[in-house]
Formats: structure tokens, sequence, C-alpha cells
């Protein structure tokens, strides 16, 4: 685990050296190491979400008032409050404006857990309501439901009805189905290697990180994306099962890393042996319900691991949409079928590389027929010849030095001394060069262009015949070439 976690070795590179040597991998103790730090995660992330709450404030409630929730048989519950917190404190009643925790005995607002997102929701009471915005869970018992008194307020004791945001809770649940299929997918095409490192779900969007060393190719991805359609549009049925966990195991049901289960477990089976989950989420009743996913791709997140993002649901056909009409539109524009898009787009993509390369010539050449008029403009500073000046904007530093290079090779018999400037993307390029005469009268362009820079927010060095900087700015580029014009007249 060491290996993996602070050294960025990948367990499957383990496992194959140590197969190639005849030893064998204590995988469970990888993965008990690799739980561990998940943990620890979750454990700081659950910190940042109470903020500086002292969480010994709840305690009574964990040890003698457990949360009885609801969600997944209601999704509106009767309930009663038995806890109110506003700022930090336990109060007795709460009114409009307030933002607060609310702890009631039932709720069926499902609380953030396993890669899921908290429900949105309501509490009501008569003329008063509160809008449920998050919802965390202490010590794996309490539900605590951070809310906005929007109307009315509340007291201690008090009757209420939660109420769960259907169009919330049916979004949730399809991502997090979709999340479990896309997780078989990924075995199916990566193998049982890739293990699941981690997962976040919400209404509309997933993300699922995973262990595996290789970036996918398009090709992986597209598969992913067609299994986990195909098992979409093959209308499983999605079966929750409350059984022992050595069952849930004897079962083949995956767990996830770095969650504590008990003895008693729920496993989630989306079309028998296809996905079989330990997971305490939501779900829709069968496949079908998810809708189209659409994976977006994926990316690396730290080393050894990587992410997978998909929209589903009505998210999904919004993507699909959103994208037809952008490859209608090209295709209309290109006056192109949209089959042959592909072909047009590389055709254009080659003519506008050819293009490029002939205007930078064109501008390279349009320098270098300057350098007679830059040559006649050349000022005399105490024997001197300086040439002082900005360049067109888009002139590179390595045109820069052409030039420089140009100039000083016409002024070689002369005491003469260059420095140019140019605004190039955001930056402004700067060079100092000198002939060998200007040289034994003690120029060094390394000095000028710490000289030159200090006036647009750079900085350069080199040696005395030629040195070359970066800068920032072009605003006080005047005043440095006025700053290097004193610096000579020093000489």
């Amino acid at each position: 685990f060491e290996l993996h976690d602070t050294y960025g070795f990948p367990i499957d590179l383990t496992l194959e050296m140590a197969q190639e040597a005849g030893l064998e991998v204590d995988m469970d103790g990888f993965n008990d190491a690799m739980g561990e730090q998940r943990r620890r995660a979750k454990a700081d992330n659950q910190a940042k979400k109470h903020g500086h709450t002292d969480l010994s404030l709840y305690r009574d409630w964990v040890d003698n008032n457990p949360t009885v929730f609801t969600g997944f048989e209601e999704l509106t519950s009767d309930a009663r409050v038995i806890g109110l917190v506003r700022g930090g404190e336990k109060v007795d009643q709460v009114h409009e404006g307030d933002q607060v925790e609310v702890i009631l005995d039932h709720t069926p607002l499902y609380a953030e857990a396993g890669g899921q997102m908290a429900d949105r929701g309501r509490i009501m009471a008569g003329e008063s309501l509160l809008e449920v915005n998050d919802v965390q869970k202490i010590g794996k018992k309490l539900w605590v439901h951070k809310a906005t008194v929007t109307a009315g307020g509340l007291d201690l004791g008090m009757s209420v009805e939660a109420a769960v945001d259907e169009q919330w809770r049916h979004g949730a649940t399809q991502a997090h189905s979709a999340t479990h299929l896309i997780h078989a997918a990924l075995r199916q095409v990566l193998g049982p290697t890739a293990v699941q490192a981690g997962s976040m779900n919400r209404p509309g969007y997933l993300r699922f990180d995973f262990n595996y060393t290789e970036q996918l190719s398009q090709a992986q991805l597209e598969e992913i994306a067609l299994i986990t359609n195909q098992a979409i549009d093959s209308n499983f049925a999605v079966n929750t099962i409350e059984t022992s966990l050595e069952e849930a195991k004897a079962m083949g049901a995956m767990a996830l890393f770095g969650e504590n289960y008990g003895k008693e477990v729920r496993v989630v089976e989306i079309g028998g042996p296809f996905s079989i989950e330990l997971c305490g989420g939501t779900h829709v009743g069968s496949s079908a319900e998810i809708g189209p996913v659409s994976v977006l791709g994926e990316s690396s997140v730290g080393s050894g691991a990587r992410r997978i993002e998909a929209y589903s649901g009505l998210d999904a056909f919004r993507y699909y949409s959103k994208e037809t009409a952008l490859v209608e539109g090209v295709s209309r524009e290109l006056k192109v079928q949209t089959e042959d898009l592909p072909e047009r787009i590389a055709q254009l993509s080659e003519k506008l590389k050819a293009a490029e390369k002939e205007i930078e010539t064109l501008r390279k050449q349009q320098l270098a027929a300057r350098a007679s008029e830059f040559v006649s403009a050349a000022k005399d500073i105490n024997g001197f010849k300086v040439i002082a000046l900005t360049l067109p904007e888009g002139t590179t530093g390595g045109d820069l030095r052409t030039v420089a290079t140009d100039l000083r090779n016409r002024l070689r018999e002369e005491e003469a001394v260059i420095v140019l400037g140019a605004e190039d993307k955001g930056k402004f390029p700067f060079i100092a060069a000198a002939t060998d005469k200007a040289v034994g009268r003690g120029v060094k362009s390394g000095d000028i262009v710490k000289q030159f820079g200090q006036y647009v927010d750079g900085r350069g060095g080199g040696k005395p015949d030629m040195a070359q900087g970066s800068g920032s700015t072009a605003a006080g580029a005047e005043r440095g070439f006025e700053a290097v014009k004193d610096m000579l007249e020093s000489l």
C-alpha cells in the first residue's frame, strides 16, 4: 500500500511482478489499508461539513434518540422535533430567517452517504415552512437536517411533516443506479483489478473513481457506455435485500472500501448477477427508469487512480441534444453531411496549418526586410550606435533573437547595441545584443536586460554579447529604453 499511496507504484504492477517472482500479494491487507485511508478522508470531510461545531453536542441524541429513516418506503413522514441547533448551540425555538439544524425522530430525507448527495426537501407545520438544503449523518444514527426557516418557526417537541423533494430524489436515484451499472460495465471492460476508489452522484450527474494505471481509450469508453445503456434497455429489476454480511459476501456482493459494515447489510441487485453491491443508497425500481446515460470522459485524479464522469436521465438527454445541435450547426456551416464532417474538418485543419505557416514565413520575411530601416534609425549615444525598438505585436522571443543577430552582424564594424521587445500572447519578451567592439568598451548585454526588465515586470540574463528576458507588461518599455540609454551614457 505504501508503494501505491506514497510512491505511485500501481498495485497491478505489484501483482504482476510478484507473480513472476513466485510470490503472492496480501490483497486483504492492501484493501484494509486503502479502506483506512478512505475512513480518514471521510472523517476529515465530515469535520469540514460541521465546521468547528463540537460533535459531543449531538452525543445524547446519538445514544438515546437515533433517527428512524423512512425514506426507502415513503417520501413524506410525520415526525416530532427532538432537537434544534442554531449557531452551534441547542435552542428551544427557531424563527423566520434562521439557519438551523433540525433533528427529527423520523425522516424520509436521505443523509449524504456512500457517494450519494443528501436529499433536498421541506419541514412543515401549519404556517411554518423550512427548506432543507442538506442532511448529514452523525454517528451513523442521527440525521441532522440543515435548513432555512422561510416562514413561521419551530418549537422543540412540535409535530411536523417532513417531505422529500420528489424531483430531486428521482434524479438522485437515477444517478446512483447508473453509478452501479457503470461500475459493472467498467469491470467487464477492464477486468477485476479496476477497483472502486470512491464515487459521487447527484441528480443528473455522477462520477466514479477507480484504481487503474492507464488512460482509457476512446474504444473502451464507448464500450463502457454501450454496456451501461444496454443494461438500462434490458429493464433489469432492481432488488434490495436485507441480509447478513456473510450471506452478502457469499452472494458475491461488492463492498466499498473504507465503509464499516454491520452484521446486517443492504444488498442492491440489478439484473441478477450483472450488478450486486452492498449499498445503503436510494435506487430506481428498474433499470429502464434511469433513462439514457452519456459518458463524458475519463481523467486522472492521482497516482494510479482515474475518474469517469457521466450524465443520467434528462441531463443526458439535454447533453445529447446540445451535441446534436452543435454537429448539425457545423454541418450547415460547412455545407456537408454529418457523416462527412470528420474528413471535412481534417481538410480545413490542414489548410489552416498551411496558411499559418505561410503567414509566419511572410512575417519573418517582413521583419528581415525592415533591418535596413532599423539600422537607419539607430541613434548615436556616447559613441554607440543604439537601436532600441518595440517590434510589432506577435513577434516571438525567437523572432527577436533572429532580428537582433541580423542587426548585430550588419553593424559588426561599429560599437553597436541593440535592444528589442514585443508583445506576444500576454507576455513581453525582450533581448539585448552588442557587437564585439561595444563589448570591448564595457557593454554587458546581461546588465542591459536586467536594467530593462525592471520596467516591464520581467527578468532575464545571458552573455555580454547577447542576453534575453521576458516581462509581463509593455507599459514601461519606453522608460526601459531610456534607462538603457542613460546606462550607455555613463560608460
